[in-house]
């Protein structure tokens, strides 16, 4: 960090003394950098770095650690007070305070109890500079009491009435969070009819037959000592008008008359709220929640509305269908009457609550640290708000400033103490409370006198190398008090540095902008105030830059042929290069056909997957550069005769038709080699301006030999001519004879005009320059012209050499000038120019952005809202506005981490912007600069804002072990990211089987404190598949899921090894050889039977005419047609594996075996064999249900028939 001290502003004022001296006088402490050696030097006052939460409420049963730390040189001192008075902790034996700490250890699980440890702590950190004060930390216990026993009368409802189930939880710290379950520890289902409220109760709009049971459990779980306490189980019983008329039929004679009323529809009453209207008073920057709950039938549904306004946009939700409304981040804006409407088919109720928004004290602007060198001023400004309007009051060293040791120096004037003329024995540390009946705010700033020389924090000796033409800073850090003047010179004995090549920045840094080789040489800085001076010598040497002198050209090649790319390089000798090469920017393929040499890249045998760019990377330590080229791959000639190459070049070229702005060129054209010439290319070189570069002319058809050529003046023209083709282009023609065109006046004026300011004082005018070519004759000069833009003043003009810059000095700050520049050479000006607005120097934002808002919409964004900054505070282009935010602390975690701080930048004049990326459940800070293009104004006071929670990720593991017959032990590790308190984890489960059908869900929810499951009463033999994940009060969060099997009984386990099949026997498998031989012994017979006997005339006749109908065999498939039948030859298909999911996909094979017997559903004999295994079917039956892609085996078959 940079140390600034920003000048003393004079003003004019006759009001009161104090007040001129607190407005008029713009003060700024010294910055200590933070340079580890330097803070190690220099002493400070303590401050509290870190201390318990202010309401600490702790775990009785375990030791009880009251955080307070602190900084300071030298290293404070410690001290407590307990209650108000000095707490003598070497008189307790169970409290001990950690070594170079203000921690204290109270030992609890020793033999202390936590009760007699209740109470008001406040800590002191104390050294020689001053004494820091930490918060009051009240000091309680945390409470879980057990239910009052109660006797509980069972519930008879009517059908249809509404009814309430109380839960009166025992009061507990702090208060416990309920739930309803039933007996088998499974939340109550809850809806618009049936809901819990905030207070605990469960509410019935009207009740259903459904909703008798004898198991309605409230639950209260005290999360600080992870308990859960029971309520008695309340019975509830519902008496439908059917049952009810049954049992009075019962009981009347057949002359009685009784009539059956049917249930009797209502219209809305408010169960809770009671009354027409209630108050509710809440604290700025909590959640506001209202409730009602309505009964009635139909269910009431109910609406919210503000009365005379609308409610706030994203900051409001509603939850429990509606019956709760939850607004966020409340402000004093919020405050006023919201009205809940119940409404039905029959009518509606409403009640309205009056809502008062109060605030505990926030602060505007917090006191800051000041570090003060003697004889300077200061202040100490404490700025807080509230409702109502909080109160402040100072203290010096933790003594009320009206008792402490008075100090000359030192005045305060309410919010704000003024100090004058300090003294080193004025350092102090001063704290500011702020409180109203809601709270309170205290906060530590020390003011620290240091008398200090100058020293200079950057290395000695530092060596800094720089490519030429490239900006040098080379770093001067200092520090001193008062603050050091920083002076550079060249050389041990040279000159101090002045000038405009010069850029001095405040931080001691010197500004080369662009480097030459006679920059090269010792530097030296100089630091110096009244306390003395001291100096520094820094090396800079500036090398060559890096070129590549020979680049890889565009290659055409054959398939299977080999080509090679050059990269020839030139660099500083100091500096070692390396050189990288890749294809289509990524490395290389891994093949020894590409050869990588000293300075080219070979590739032998070449193929198509070769074709693409290839790009020579060299990096030095100081720069890099590159060229690419790219490889077309071609096919290999048809016939060797036939050879595809390049055209060879035009030759034989004329000028003809010379005018002053035109002249024609004509050429023969070179051989074409096999592939017809598309276009001509004409380049030309100026052999005036820029002998031996040649440029882009035009260029025209294949068909065409000669074209006519514009011409500039002023210019000593060569052509010459290329021929392309498919291949590529050819070698260029031989030039042509020289032409001079005439001098002429310039034919246009610079481009790219700018007029930017690089200091606060001055306009910089830039052009590009025209280049000789363009210049149409000698003496090439330019017109420089400027005047204030809405000003009454004449134009200044200047006329320049042939440069691209001039620089106007003495401007007032950012105003926009009109400027134009004109070229002229000796035969006269350019056309008249257009004029371009351009602004002098900015300088940086004086002001911050004021109002800064903070709206959290979400557990991940937030939505940020400032006031804009007046546009001529702002001194220079306004680029936007940057928003820098951090996070904190995690509230779900107590690990702290390294703070990274975020930029935002939105462009423009905006006044707002969105936080993305926000982790859930954490404490975030920011503040918002304006922007320009110098830089950053001030920052606005840090804003500090909460986010909610969100839904947890998923829990770490879930590992399923210890399988027995009828159980199964689950253990799993906590969420890595919690984002907000966990409430519960969420068990779901439910078995597969042998056909991978999932049985009924089971779903078991398990206190959060809990890592490890027991669950018995599971099926032997059985898989199951469980789903996990864990919940906070937001919702719940990603799944894991796993797969585990219970051991199968050992009685079931003999039986179906018993179950072979009669297939896989080897007798089996014999007997059926040995028949299938006999079968084709019987065929050759026959066949050798059929074909006896020797040539006859009656043979050869029948021979001749042979009957159709007596054919041995099919000609088309070979097979004897008397005994093919297809049916009996259909083998059995086997089904796709099943997934891995368990998952049963329909478009995978339906067959089973089940496919192939004579009825719906395969039978097993009494030896476990597949009746029906291979009988025919003529058709498929349709597939039910969800069968097996798989055919079943005798042990699965016999256990899913068991």
């Amino acid at each position: 960090m940079q140390p600034e001290v920003m000048m003393k502003k004079k003003c004019i004022s006759a009001r009161k003394a104090s007040l001129v001296l607190f407005l008029c006088q713009m003060i700024s402490a010294l910055d200590v950098p933070l340079d580890s050696k330097l803070l190690e030097e220099l002493s400070q006052p303590p401050t509290i770095t870190q201390q318990s939460p202010k309401d600490y409420i702790v775990d009785p049963r375990e030791n009880i650690v009251i955080q307070c730390e602190a900084k300071g040189k030298p290293p404070p001192s410690f001290s407590w007070t307990r209650n108000g008075t000095h707490f003598d902790i070497d008189k307790d034996a169970q409290v001990t305070m950690k070594p170079n700490s203000g921690t204290l250890v109270i030992n609890i699980m020793n033999g202390g109890k936590a009760e007699a440890y209740e109470g008001v702590y406040q800590c002191t950190a104390r050294n020689e500079r001053g004494a820091a004060i930490s918060n009051n930390i009240v000091i309680r216990p945390s409470r879980s009491p057990l239910w009052t026993k109660e006797k509980l009368e069972p519930n008879q409802v009517r059908e249809g009435d509404s009814l309430v189930l109380h839960c009166r939880p025992p009061v507990g710290l702090p208060p416990p969070i309920i739930f309803w379950m039933d007996n088998a520890f499974q939340r109550l289902p809850q809806s618009e009819r049936v809901s819990q409220g905030l207070n605990g109760d469960l509410y019935f709009s009207n009740v259903q037959p459904e909703d008798t049971r004898e198991d309605y459990i409230c639950y209260a779980r005290f999360n600080h000592t992870q308990t859960i306490q029971q309520k008695q189980p309340i019975s509830v019983k519902v008496f439908s008008m059917d049952s009810l008329n049954d049992t009075i039929a019962a009981n009347l004679s057949d002359t009685d008359i009784y009539g059956a009323r049917p249930v009797t529809e209502r219209q809305p009453v408010l169960l809770t709220p009671t009354g027409s209207t209630s108050t509710k008073v809440e604290l700025r920057g909590n959640v506001l929640l209202l409730e009602c709950i309505a009964a009635g039938l139909p269910t009431p549904v109910i609406r919210w509305i503000k009365e005379g306004g609308e409610l706030p946009a994203n900051r409001t939700f509603f939850e429990n269908f509606k019956k709760t409304l939850k607004i966020i981040d409340v402000s004093e804006a919020d405050s006023g009457n919201y009205k809940c409407i119940a409404r039905n088919t029959l009518g509606s109720a409403h009640h309205v609550i009056s809502v008062t928004v109060k605030a505990a004290p926030y602060w505007i602007t917090a006191p800051r640290n000041l570090v003060l060198s003697p004889g300077e001023d200061g202040t100490l400004i404490c700025r807080a708000n509230g409702n109502p309007k909080p109160s402040i009051s100072w203290l010096a060293n933790g003594v009320p400033i009206a008792i402490a040791p008075e100090d000359p120096s030192r005045k305060v004037d309410g919010d704000t103490i003024i100090f004058s003329h300090v003294q080193e024995r004025s350092s102090a540390v001063y704290q500011c409370n702020a409180s109203n009946e809601y709270g309170y705010l205290l906060a530590n700033a020390f003011v620290n006198v240091l008398a200090e020389p100058p020293r200079i924090l950057t290395p000695a000796n530092k060596l800094y190398q720089v490519i030429a033409d490239s900006p040098a800073l080379l770093d001067c850090a200092y520090f001193g008090s008062p603050k050091p003047e920083i002076e550079w010179f060249k050389g041990v004995k040279g000159s101090i540095l002045r000038g405009s090549e010069y850029i001095f920045h405040d931080n001691g840094t010197l500004e080369i902008p662009v480097a030459q080789k006679d920059s090269t040489g010792a530097y030296t800085c100089v630091a110096r105030n009244k306390l003395g001076k001291t100096q520094n010598e820094v090396q800079l040497e500036i090398k060559d830059p890096t070129v590549i002198i020979k680049q890889p050209e565009y290659k055409v090649i054959q398939r299977y042929g080999q080509v090679s790319f050059e990269c020839i390089i030139k660099h500083d000798s100091t500096l070692l290069p390396t050189v990288l090469w890749l294809k289509d920017n990524d490395e290389l393929p891994d093949d020894e056909r590409f050869l990588v040499g000293k300075d080219n890249l070979t590739i032998m045998n070449v193929t198509d997957k070769d074709d693409g760019t290839y790009t020579c990377i060299v990096n030095t330590t100081l720069d890099s550069v590159s060229a690419s080229a790219v490889l077309t791959v071609v096919a290999a000639p048809p016939t060797p005769a036939i050879i595809y190459a390049r055209p060879n070049p035009p030759f034989d070229l004329e000028l003809t038709g010379q005018l002053e702005r035109s002249v024609e060129l004509s050429w023969i054209p070179g051989d074409e080699n096999n592939s017809p010439i598309t276009n001509f290319v004409i380049e030309y070189e100026d052999g005036l301006h820029e002998p031996g570069v040649w440029h882009y002319q035009t260029e025209v058809p294949g068909t065409q030999t000669t074209v006519q050529l514009k011409l500039s003046p002023y210019v000593n023209y060569s052509f010459r001519v290329i021929a392309v083709n498919e291949i590529g282009r050819s070698q260029p023609s031989e030039p042509s004879e020289q032409y001079l065109t005439k001098s002429a006046n310039p034919d246009e004026n610079p481009s790219n005009v700018q007029g930017i300011g690089s200091e606060p004082d001055n306009l910089v005018i830039t052009w590009e320059s025209l280049t000789g070519f363009q210049s149409n004759g000698p003496g090439l000069q330019y017109k420089v012209s400027w005047r204030q833009k809405d000003v009454d003043d004449e134009w200044t003009s200047v006329i320049v050499a042939n440069v691209s810059k001039y620089i106007v000095s003495g401007t007032p700050t950012f105003v926009p000038y009109e400027i134009k520049v004109q070229a002229l050479n000796d035969l006269g000006y350019a056309p008249e120019p257009s004029e371009v607005i351009g602004h002098s120097g900015e300088d940086l934002p004086m002001v911050a952005p004021g109002n800064v808002q903070v709206h959290v919409i979400n557990s991940t964004l937030a939505k940020v809202h400032w006031d804009p900054v007046p546009l001529k505070t702002v001194r220079g282009h306004l680029q936007g506005y940057k928003v820098y935010y951090w996070k904190v602390q995690s509230l779900s975690r107590r690990s702290r981490r390294h703070i990274e701080k975020k930029i935002l930048t939105f462009r423009g004049n905006k006044t707002f912007g969105m936080l993305p990326g926000l982790e859930p459940y954490s404490t975030y800070k920011l503040n918002v600069r304006v922007a320009n293009g110098k830089g950053e104004g001030p920052a606005s006071p840090d804003k500090v804002f909460r986010t909610p929670e969100g839904v947890p990720s998923s829990p770490s593991f879930l590992k399923i072990t210890n399988p027995t017959l009828d159980s199964l032990t689950l253990e799993w590790g906590s969420p890595t990211h919690p984002n907000g308190v966990l409430t519960s984890y969420i068990l779901k489960f439910q078995p597969i089987n042998n056909t991978h059908e999932l049985g009924p869900l089971v779903e078991i929810r398990i206190p959060a404190n809990e890592s490890s499951l027991i669950l018995k009463n599971l099926n032997y033999s059985t898989r199951y598949k469980f789903y996990f994940n864990a919940q906070t009060s937001v919702g719940s969060g990603n799944q894991i899921t796993e797969e585990a099997v219970t051991i199968m009984d050992e009685g079931k386990m003999a039986m179906a090894s018993r179950q072979v099949d009669i297939a896989t026997q080897g007798w089996f498998i014999g007997l059926m050889c040995a028949v299938a031989l006999l079968i084709l012994i019987l065929l050759i017979v026959c066949f050798i039977r059929r074909n006896k006997g020797g040539k006859y005339p009656v043979k050869e006749k029948e021979d001749a005419h042979a009957d159709p109908e007596i054919q041995p065999m099919k000609e088309d498939d070979g097979t004897f047609g008397e005994y093919s039948d297809a049916e009996d030859h259909k083998p059995l298909k086997k089904g796709s594996r099943t997934p891995s999911d368990r998952t049963v996909k329909k478009e995978d094979s339906d067959d089973s075996l089940v496919d192939y017997g004579e009825g719906v559903n395969g039978q097993f004999n009494e030896d476990g064999s597949f009746i029906g295994q291979y009988s025919g079917k003529k058709e498929k039956e349709p597939a039910e249900g969800n069968e097996s892609s798989e055919a079943p085996s005798p042990v699965n078959a016999m256990n899913s028939f068991v």
